[in-house]
């Protein structure tokens, strides 16, 4: 099995089809699957092919969708339209979601503001609520990769979004929906970095740009390709940015196709 890894497209469908394309994903004889390690929407234009395409090859069983931060604040977005008054002055508007709700509706502004209800309705009958949503987890493991979107859960010692370290989880696999919600926020390479680890196994994840990696550990600014050191692979491109999707194609056996 060949595991083409990608994480926060974010609406970019033409850059993550590209990505695929050069990857050779379209093309691959071998038995492979599409892995996203969260964040299908918020920042790009094209929610609507990127719910087509990710509804399609779900499917084709084609797909393997962990769910990310984003998905997490549609969900809050649409659970609680009704009583926000000002979706432009929220973060949802700020981290790209409303944007994406008025996508993947059709709906102008101001009818979601008159017509909440209406507007939940419509969200919730898209592919997105109804097929995407549903297929997604906290994480997927195989014999050697483990994919999330932040990290694997951990104990964060100091302020919520930012924490001075964090503290390894033995159990991090039963961990409930709570710590799963708050790990999907992790820096990745900053919790590696604390020694947050799994033996024997490569982390891939997304959330923070791969950028951040190199600069932090490598002194190398503004490089957006996939981070690699022992025990992480992180792969996102920051594509609002750089103007690109990472695509990582892994193999079963452990092995990572590079060009």
């Amino acid at each position: 099995m060949n595991y083409y890894a990608v994480a926060d497209v974010h609406g970019f469908y033409e850059e993550l089809k590209s990505a695929l394309d050069e990857a050779g994903y379209f093309c691959d004889p071998e038995p492979h699957k599409l892995v996203v390690c969260g964040d299908l929407f918020d920042r790009g234009p094209s929610a609507v092919a990127m719910q087509e395409f990710i509804a399609e090859e779900l499917e084709k069983d084609n797909a393997i969708l962990i769910r990310g931060n984003h998905e997490d604040l549609m969900e809050d977005l649409v659970d609680n339209l009704a009583h926000m008054p000002d979706l432009l002055d929220s973060h949802h508007a700020t981290n790209g979601t409303v944007d994406s709700l008025l996508q993947l509706t059709e709906m102008p502004l101001l009818d979601v503001y008159y017509y909440p209800a209406l507007a939940q309705g419509k969200m919730r009958h898209t592919p997105f609520f109804k097929k995407i949503l549903p297929a997604m987890r906290n994480f997927y493991e195989t014999e050697n990769f483990i994919f999330v979107h932040g990290w694997i859960p951990a104990r964060p010692i100091g302020a919520y979004y930012s924490p001075r370290s964090f503290q390894p989880l033995p159990d991090w696999r039963n961990c409930g929906e709570k710590e799963w919600r708050e790990a999907r926020w992790f820096n990745g390479m900053h919790a590696w970095a604390c020694g947050v680890r799994e033996a024997g196994k490569t982390v891939v994840c997304g959330h923070r740009s791969a950028a951040f990696g190199h600069w932090e550990f490598e002194g190398r600014k503004d490089d957006f390709t996939p981070f690699r050191k022992e025990g992480i692979l992180a792969i996102d491109a920051c594509t609002v940015v750089s103007g690109r999707v990472n695509c990582v194609v892994l193999h079963e056996n452990g092995r990572e196709s590079r060009p």
